[in-house]
């Protein structure tokens, strides 16, 4: 990863599930079958040059499995 999440996630919205999730073949082959989402949320993030912003999150979660794959989709820079 090539940050680090600093806070607590808030605003937390599912974009896909189930069938709706383009990966879901690569995600329950590499970490194994479950109910994947895909979600969005916004959270402080430490980044690789060492500073400190609010970003936009996505990632993978599945009941048992846990939250995969983290990814900054849209850094909201102050």
């Amino acid at each position: 990863m090539d940050f680090e999440i600093l806070s607590d996630i808030t605003n937390v919205e599912v974009i896909a599930s189930g069938s709706g999730i383009r990966d879901l073949g690569r995600l329950q082959r590499k970490y194994g079958s479950g109910s994947w989402r895909k979600l969005k949320g916004v959270a402080s993030v430490l980044l690789r040059d060492d500073t400190i912003h609010l970003a936009e999150i996505h990632w993978y979660e599945a009941h048992g499995i846990g939250r995969k794959e983290f990814k900054i989709k849209f850094p909201l820079l102050d």
